[in-house]
């Protein structure tokens, strides 16, 4: 009891270190703490002195880079036609501006509000914005980051329609209540010209016409504007007499209209599904109608009605018959027909289905002009989760293929993995692989979105991003210098059987949809070795070739099961002899008492896997090659667990993973079994707390949904060390039935060959009725309850011990280290760490030569070092003498089907990153560990605490990893409660924290990584990956290295018209908007109508200049604006006043009249 009794004093100086723990924060404050254990200095004080940190928070900023991705629930489109940009609006009040690649930028309005339509000022570098909180925003779009210049808030009216013409500074904005007003782009002011719907309409029409659902100006005379209504009324607006010209009426609403480029003609889309043809000289009724779509009555009756046509464009050529393009209008008897875009071109009629639905669509055409031949050469389409453009100009209609990387979200993005400053020829290798998969049939043109500017910028080092999906892809990503392009996918589901339809239950699975979710992925880009584990409790090992080969799959099944006490029986737990080869291991005890397992032994699921691999050979194309594939396996009906830490090591030849029943390590070189053991066998007799396996152990018994709080000191102070959680972000597996592990199976050296493969007499191993230890959460009810758990306390103060978690691996490391106190040298170790933050040293005996590697076993043994920290442990990390981080052992990558290579007994070429002074008897080195609650670094050999740093008391840590920045190190973490922090190494000062996000969504939980050089990323939408920087050097340097969205481009110049054209067709005058619409003509508008808001561009600047004399003035201009109108609704409430007055005056002095000769009997 030493050790136990040494931890509470180690603890009693932690609390009383300054380690600024502040109440409601992330608890990282200025102090920093740090304690020498037991109070000795010692020569564990000397590297302090020695180690000088050059990272100080000057070093720090953190900021938002780029946004990649498609954009989540989008609702609008634009598109700039002299500039080639492209802009996508969406349900949260983003916005997506997207040009050539690299050209990418994200703007959010700060209402969040759904952005309803989008419209650019063409060749200007702006766009208006109209939002669901009935506001119009106009941005800058000549600086980088987009800023909002101005906004317009209605207050009495919704806002349901925007149009601004060509070179035009005055928007029209139709509502909701059918009026159209009219804005000045520039000021943002609304114009006093209004059209009042009961002006619009015919005096003798009863019914209100609905909202506007349309606006354009004649494309022959500008001052003529087309109005459509909802209910199916289209007004055709004289805005110089203002009255209307002319008035026509449909029985059908109206959800769309487009012109002839001519002017004389328009057509209308309805909610039956049918195009109307008008004319302006006949608009009395359609000239023509159609319903493209409906099926053609026998009786010559009207064709049946179809599904509403939701918008349509009418697109002429100069050298061919008329484009229109609609989307919608589908006939009803087909319910299952996919949403699909319809282009008519002359007699032939082509329908694009399309795999979700469509949002809105744009023709791009060659000319601005809306008066000229529009010539059409592409169509942009929206859809719900996907961004096309059909090419017009062939006559299959062939799609672009899309440089963006909108498909992250082809299948759910589960896990992510994100390298900076990775070895820079993998980059061009991944791409030579992945460009052989390239889809053909696409079309031959250019991109056409192709407006901006983008460099390449400062930053040259390489970065890749991976990717795992739901169903079981995994995608790299070169994501040098801010952009985002696929280079290579890998298919994990390949290596199993294809599960045929109503086989779920009879194979075993325990996820009923997506088996083959990726679930955590380990990469080691050195040696090219990669490693994923699926949701399906397995872990696949590939390795990287150039050659095709046609090989069988190798696999091994590992029995990871928990055995727990079991007290529904009343009998004393007893341990049954074992029968056969089985009972050679020493290590194995059966704590089953249990009455229920024999009865259902015949249909017991046992040492079966979740997944079939392929038996036969299978063909493998050049790029990762799937090496050994590991299954647990399900144990006495009980399925295993999924997996919660995963390492891989090239140079060791080993993979060890562990999840909440205890750890395996595999040597895929000789494909066997070298490690099975339940967490607690691992601690042999260095456990701190003396929990051994003891039969029966009385002392520590639960049932489901009772609780009884023992009287062990021991059980307690484990309570309080652990994180008392029952969700899996950091691997945490709790039993609904709050049992204990007892005890695994060990697979010692010897035993390796019998035991890696399953036999009938393996023991009956039992486990608790434990939840899915899910790092990804794929049915609904196990994203609820995740939720619910994730918004729980975690603070370590909870004194109920009803939350008994197994002990769950949460985190692996190989590393050459010293294993134990007063080591000379560093050997080969695995670093384990568990959920309540105990770490385990195991000590690898690799062979002594390479010769012998793949003969002779390796053996895996307790080091007898056992190290504590409160809370689930992360991470961790190896700093040698000096301080730099110590990489992991490596080997270099060799192609493993290569021609050349004849002779198999080549060398590996190994590089150990052991100290430089390794051979110094008074070498040291410090081990840095990370857990959801503190950071503590260690000398080692001599195993002394020497920095300790409590991160966060009401909170816990989700992330946690420690990288180089500015040839520096520093361990980066990010909290449940949004903070990010940046501790320096090895001494954990703070140097960053900064409440950036507080977590929302599990997808931020699951998805957040840091990487070097100052870099992070996660989720931050099912479709968008957000990355962002926290150093302040990139900071700086972020301008440089994003997109110009505007470039000077002339605008095209208009057609010359032929004199007798310019004669006769169309009005010869000129139409000046400004003298109709400006205030000398038109007056002002009611200022209670809508309000001006100076844009945050502006606020901006001011805060730039606070202090200064331009500051005050902006200030000073923005007060005199709020007090001009706070003035002008005083100064209309006065008028209202005064015409009630002279009313009632009015009113009065005709009674006065009335009676003014009566006499006061004729009253």
């Amino acid at each position: 009891m030493k050790k136990f009794n040494f931890r509470k004093v180690l603890d009693g100086l932690t609390a009383s270190s300054p380690v600024g723990s502040s109440g409601g924060g992330s608890g990282s404050g200025a102090g920093g703490g740090s304690v020498h254990p037991g109070g000795t200095a010692g020569a564990a004080g000397t590297p302090r002195e020695e180690i000088q940190e050059t990272l100080t928070s000057d070093y720090f900023q953190i900021c938002k880079t780029v946004r990649h991705g498609f954009p989540y629930l989008p609702t609008a489109l634009a598109f700039d036609p002299v500039q080639k940009i492209l802009a996508i609006g969406t349900r949260t009040g983003a916005i997506r501006i997207l040009g050539r690649p690299g050209v990418d930028c994200y703007c959010q309005h700060e209402s969040g509000a759904a952005v309803l339509q989008l419209q650019f000022l063409i060749n200007e570098g702006a766009l208006v914005s109209a939002c669901a909180d009935d506001a119009l925003h106009l941005w800058n779009l000549r600086q980088k980051r987009p800023a909002v210049l101005h906004s317009l808030k209605f207050n009495r009216e919704r806002i349901t329609y925007c149009h601004l013409p060509f070179q035009s500074k005055w928007l029209y904005v139709g509502t909701e209540r059918g009026n159209t007003h009219i804005v000045n782009i520039e000021s943002f002011i609304l114009s006093g010209y209004v059209i009042m719907w009961n002006k619009a309409i015919e005096l003798s029409t009863k019914t209100h016409p609905g909202p506007v659902v349309h606006l354009s100006d004649s494309p022959r005379d500008e001052g003529k504007l087309l109005i459509g209504y909802e209910n199916g009324t289209i007004v055709f607006w004289d805005l110089r007499s203002k009255r209307a010209d002319l008035r026509a009426y449909y029985d059908e609403a109206i959800h769309s209209v487009a012109w002839h480029h001519e002017g004389k003609q328009f057509m209308c889309s309805h909610s039956d599904g049918s195009l109307t043809l008008w004319n302006l000289k006949s608009p009395n009724r359609p000239f023509q109608t159609t319903i493209p779509h409906g099926k053609v009555q026998r009786d010559g009756k009207k064709p049946e009605s179809c599904k509403p046509i939701l918008k349509v464009e009418y697109k002429t050529c100069k050298n061919s018959e008329p484009f229109v393009i609609f989307s919608g209008g589908l006939s009803y008897d087909k319910p299952c027909r996919r949403p699909s875009l319809t282009i008519m071109h002359g007699k032939a009629i082509t329908v694009l289905e399309m795999d979700h639905p469509i949002v809105d669509f744009l023709t791009l055409c060659e000319t601005p002009y809306p008066n000229e031949f529009q010539e059409p050469y592409a169509v942009v389409v929206l859809l719900e989760k996907d961004l096309i453009v059909v090419d017009l100009t062939q006559s299959n209609f062939p799609i672009f293929e899309n440089p963006y990387p909108i498909d992250i979200h082809e299948s759910p993005v589960t896990c992510t993995e994100y390298f900076a400053d990775c070895p820079p020829d993998l980059i061009p290798v991944l791409y030579s692989v992945g460009a052989k998969h390239k889809k053909q049939g696409y079309s031959n043109k250019e991109w056409p979105i192709s407006g901006g500017a983008w460099n390449l910028g400062a930053q040259t080092y390489p970065e890749i991003i991976i990717t795992g999906h739901a169903d079981g892809s995994v995608k790299f990503w070169d994501a040098s210098a801010i952009t985002l392009q696929m280079l290579y996918k890998l298919k994990t589901s390949k290596v199993f059987e294809k599960q045929k339809v109503g086989e779920g239950k009879a194979t075993a699975e325990i996820v009923e949809e997506d088996p083959f979710a990726i679930q955590m992925m380990y990469w080691c880009p050195e040696s090219r070795i990669f490693c994923v584990a699926g949701v399906s409790a397995y872990v696949i090992v590939y390795k990287f070739s150039k050659h095709e080969v046609n090989t069988e799959i190798a696999s091994l099944e590992v029995r990871l099961q928990c055995e727990v006490e079991d007290i529904i029986t009343p009998e004393p737990e007893t341990n049954p002899p074992f029968p056969d080869a089985s009972s050679q291991l020493p290590s194995l005890k059966s704590l089953s008492g249990s009455t229920n397992t024999v009865a259902c032994e015949g249909t017991m699921k046992d040492s079966i896997p979740c997944l079939s691999v392929k038996a036969r050979p299978v063909r493998m194309p050049p790029g990762y090659q799937a090496d050994l594939v590991i299954q647990l396996v399900w144990v006495d009906g009980e399925p295993p667990q999924q997996i919660t830490s995963l390492a891989v090591n090239s140079a060791y030849g080993l993979v060890a993973f562990g999840n909440c029943n205890g750890l395996a390590v595999v040597d895929f070189m000789q494909k066997t079994v070298l490690l099975s053991m339940g967490t607690l066998d691992l601690y042999g007799s260095s456990d701190p707390y003396q929990r051994q396996p003891r039969s029966p152990r009385k002392s520590r018994q639960f049932a489901a949904g009772l609780t009884e709080l023992s009287d062990s000191p021991v059980s307690l102070e484990l309570e309080r060390c652990k994180s008392p959680t029952s969700d899996h972000v950091n691997g945490h597996c709790t039993s609904p039935t709050s049992q204990s592990c007892s005890s695994g199976k060990r697979l010692s050296s010897a035993d390796v060959s019998r035991a890696n493969r399953r036999g009938p007499g393996r023991p009956p191993f039992r486990k608790a009725q434990s939840a899915a230890c899910m790092e990804i959460s794929l049915p609904v009810t196990t994203e609820e309850n995740r939720e619910n758990s994730f918004s729980r306390s975690r603070s370590s103060s909870v004194s109920s011990i009803d939350r008994d978690s197994k002990e769950a691996i949460t985190a692996l490391y190989f590393m050459e280290s010293f294993a134990r106190k007063n080591d000379s040298a560093v050997s080969s170790c695995l670093w384990v760490g568990t959920g309540l933050g105990m770490v385990i040293i195991l000590s690898l005996n690799l062979p002594a030569s390479d010769d012998l590697r793949q003969s002779e076993p390796v053996v895996v043994s307790p080091s007898g070092t056992v190290l504590t920290l409160k809370g689930a442990v992360l991470t961790f990390a190896c700093l040698d003498c000096m301080g730099t981080l110590t990489h992991r052992p490596y080997e270099v990558w060799r192609d493993p089907h290569s021609a050349d290579d004849g002779d198999k007994t080549r060398k590996r070429k190994l590089v150990m990153h052991s100290p430089s002074s390794s051979q110094d008897m008074g070498d040291h080195q410090f081990a840095v560990i990370c857990s959801e609650k503190q950071a503590k670094v260690f000398s080692l050999p001599s195993q002394t605490c020497l920095y300790v740093h409590n991160i966060t008391e009401t909170s816990f840590l989700l992330r946690a990893d420690v990288v180089t920045l500015c040839n520096s190190v520093c361990l980066a973490c990010f909290c449940a409660n949004g903070h990010i922090m940046t501790l320096s190494l090895p001494s954990l000062r703070p140097l960053l924290d900064i409440n950036y996000l507080p977590v929302t969504d599990m997808r931020i939980a699951r998805t957040f990584c840091f990487t070097n050089e100052g870099q992070a990323l996660y989720l931050s939408s099912p479709t968008e990956i957000q990355r962002l920087t926290y150093s302040q050097e990139m900071c700086d340097n972020l301008q440089d290295m994003l997109g110009d969205l505007f470039t000077p481009v002339e605008t095209p110049e208009a057609q010359n018209r032929g004199f007798l054209k310019g004669l006769f067709g169309g009005s010869g005058q000129a139409f000046d908007r400004e003298e109709l619409f400006g205030e000398a003509t038109a007056g002002k508008a009611s200022r209670s109508l809508a309000q001006h808001i100076p844009g945050s561009g502006g606020i901006e600047g001011v805060r730039g200049a606070a202090g200064g004399v331009i500051g005050d003035l902006t200030r000073a201009r923005i007060a005199l604006d709020e007090r001009g109108q706070k003035l002008g609704e005083l100064d209309e409430r006065t008028a209202s006043m005064m015409a009630s007055a002279e009313a009632f005056s009015k009113h009065a002095h005709e009674v006065m009249l009335k009676y003014k000769d009566k006499k006061w009997y004729q009253f």
